[in-house]
């Protein structure tokens, strides 16, 4: 009995346990659901959904006719909820009745699986039940229009299930054409250019939106969560898309001609500081050439195209007059243990310091400088910093370098700065920085801001206008200024100017300065001989339109270097074909005895041009009269190559016979012009 007993009173306490155990199991469920249920259901949810960000369409670049430069084009990836209650409702009626037209139309539009195919995995996935099945993905804005039509997809994302999600992918329409300036706008490094500039603007504000993650590490979005984004604004830049691809391609031909290494030309327009064109060019490993770095607004030696802020010093001193004589000393000079060399050697004799700047004599500013400032450097350098070249341009682009101006305080300093300084060695200045100090010669004095963007705009209204800005009033005195003119005039019209041959037979007047710096090639320092060849003016001469600078850098050992012969014909050719298109301005028509000087007349009314009327033209040697650009010329008395320059630029076509200067032409001078209509000029 008392074993019984024992047993019995074990099983009741356990009984009695369990029964409490449940108790408290069953009361722990009630208080988790009825009492907590709501903290846990909010856990739960927190786990498995979130809040993603939506990116927002992404603002457009365009150029100053409204051209796109840079823009987001949408693509979609189609994904399939196959659980969705609407697609399986009433056994699945709306998915087995649809399925097999709907497989036509994919394999139509995609063409990449048979209709059978489609149909496969239609089926394969509906009855797996996949919640998020990714149909295609990269879909453009044209197929999903269709796709928005097919059979079942028309019902709506409900009953059939289909989910579209939106990439925006960036997008420049003209490739290559200033695509270091527009830059790249990139998911998984820094952007560049105005996209980098303009970031905050261009992206506009990012929305959001809930999902749910399902099996497999998917997620769907939630109906009902979502906070709509707002679309960026769009950009107005300054860039002619005619003129950056004008300059672009004579860059490229030069540069590919030369094997240069790296190069860069910008135009600006003279009256106002916009940026026309910018382009950039860098040689890649397998030796074709890429915009992969903003060369304009790098900092490096100029070189002999900074002799005009050295001109401009000495003449604003009043230290010198352009008639003034300085010995060259045959192209070498000694001074403080080093020697300055010419470029090229003279006779041994003076020269006048317009021929000096002319010939572009390193020895004759290093000369004029070390006699006048040796003394005082300090006035020297100031004259440099009133020109801002110690200062960034603020052009509204991230990355422009900074220049460097040595002044005597500076630990670099030495007995040899002031003469190096005077050609352009031992300064460091942007090709951009060279250009605004051009732009100001050619402006009658006023110094210009440089600007790409002109204009914000949001759904096509504006919202910010950017209007020119000047940085300096007056650069100097207009004594000074029309000195520094006219040298740079005879840089290249006079016989002694080192661009005389390269500009001889221009039919229109050009202002401008050669460079040819040799530059170092890092740890090897100068002993690669590497040369970098500018050339930086303004056209035309008379009545400036446009500046505009070329900076190349050539490979190692190059055989040809000079400005005049690799930058030169760059700027020669972008200028030569503005200005044949150019409505202001009227051709040349050679006199009655067959003379033609090549220089072009203004033809619009004063005051049309900002710019215009600021000095008078040169008398001319020979009469010279105009025609207007609808009748055809004379071209009797030309050379072939003008003649067909001539012709060519009105849209003739030109026939040719014989040798020699034009003795006869099929269509009479003055007889209206048509439109590719073909002339025959007879040669002697």
């Amino acid at each position: 009995m008392e074993v019984k007993r024992d047993i019995l009173w074990r099983v009741y306490l356990s009984f009695i346990g369990i029964v409490v155990l449940s108790l408290v199991v069953l009361g722990k469920v009630f208080y988790i659901q009825r009492v907590q249920g709501a903290y846990w259901r909010g856990l739960s949810d927190s786990l498995h959904q979130k809040f993603i960000e939506l990116d927002a369409e992404r603002g457009t670049i365009y150029s100053e006719d409204s051209s796109m430069l840079s823009t987001s084009i949408p693509y979609f990836n189609i994904y399939i909820d196959f659980g969705a209650d609407g697609l399986r409702e009433k056994n699945g009626r709306r998915f087995t009745e649809n399925v097999d037209s709907l497989s036509l139309c994919l394999s139509r539009l995609f063409g990449d699986q048979s209709t059978a195919a489609y149909k496969k995995v239609l089926l394969r996935g509906y009855h797996r039940t996949d919640r998020y099945y990714e149909l295609e993905s990269n879909v453009s804005f044209e197929k999903y229009q269709q796709l928005r039509n097919f059979p079942l997809v028309r019902e709506g994302r409900n009953k059939s299930g289909f989910i579209a999600e939106v990439i925006n992918k960036r997008l420049n329409p003209f490739g290559l054409l200033a695509n270091r300036t527009i830059g790249l706008a990139r998911a998984n490094a820094q952007n560049v250019g105005l996209e980098r500039t303009y970031d905050t603007l261009l992206k506009g504000e990012t929305g959001r939106r809930l999902v749910r993650y399902i099996a497999g590490g998917a997620y769907v979005p939630v109906e009902g969560y979502e906070i709509e984004s707002q679309n960026g604004k769009d950009l107005i830049t300054t860039l002619d898309v005619n003129i950056q691809d004008i300059a672009e391609n004579a860059l490229l031909r030069e540069m590919i001609a030369n094997r240069a290494e790296h190069g860069t030309c910008i135009v600006m327009e003279v009256a106002t500081g916009k940026i026309k064109a910018i382009a950039n060019l860098g040689m890649q490993p397998d030796s074709s050439y890429w915009e992969d770095l903003n060369y304009a607004i790098r900092a490096t030696e100029p070189g002999s195209t900074f002799k005009l802020a050295t001109l401009l010093s000495l003449l604003e001193d009043k230290k010198v007059s352009l008639s003034d004589r300085i010995n060259l000393e045959g192209g070498s000079w000694k001074v403080a243990g080093r020697t300055v060399y010419d470029a090229e050697p003279h006779d041994n004799k003076d020269f006048t310091v317009k021929e000096a700047f002319e010939l572009s004599s390193n020895v004759g500013m290093a000369k004029l400088a070390w006699t006048h400032y040796s003394g005082n450097p300090n006035g020297f350098v100031s004259h440099l910093r009133n020109l801002r070249l110690n200062q960034q341009t603020g052009i509204d682009l991230l990355g422009e370098g900074t220049p460097v101006v040595k002044h005597p305080g500076s630990h670099t300093w030495s007995a040899t700065t002031l003469p190096w300084m005077a050609f352009g060695y031992e300064v460091l200045v942007s090709p951009l920085q060279t250009l605004t100090l051009y732009n100001a010669v050619a402006n009658n004095g006023r110094m210009m801001k440089p600007y790409l963007v002109s204009a914000i705009q949001e759904s096509g209204i504006t919202v910010k206008d950017n209007q020119p800005t000047t940085l300096i009033e007056n650069i100097c005195s207009e004594t000074t200024l029309h000195q520094l003119q006219e040298c740079l005039q005879g840089v290249c019209k006079d016989p002694e100017g080192t661009a005389h041959t390269l500009f001889q037979n221009s039919f229109y007047p050009v202002a401008g300065k050669t460079g040819t710096a040799l530059v170092a090639n890092g740890s090897r320092g100068y002993a690669d001989h590497i040369y970098q060849s500018s050339f930086v003016g303004y056209f035309p001469a008379t009545h400036p339109k446009y500046t505009c600078i070329v900076v190349i850098k050539n490979h190692p050992f190059a055989k040809v270097y000079f400005g005049a012969k690799v930058a030169g014909p760059v700027f020669k050719e972008l200028a030569d074909k503005l200005m044949s298109v150019d409505p202001d301005f009227s051709l040349p028509y050679p006199d009655s005895a067959g003379n033609n000087t090549r220089s072009r007349l203004y033809a619009a009314a004063p005051g049309a041009n900002p710019v215009a009327d600021r000095q008078a033209t040169a008398p001319q040697a020979t009469p010279q009269l105009t025609i207007p650009r609808q009748g055809i010329p004379d071209v009797k008395g030309m050379g072939l190559k003008d003649a067909l320059y001539l012709l060519e630029s009105m849209d003739l076509k030109v026939a040719v016979r014989g040798s020699g200067r034009v003795k006869e032409q099929s269509l009479e001078p003055g007889v209206a012009l048509k439109k590719n209509e073909t002339i025959l000029i007879q040669l002697d």
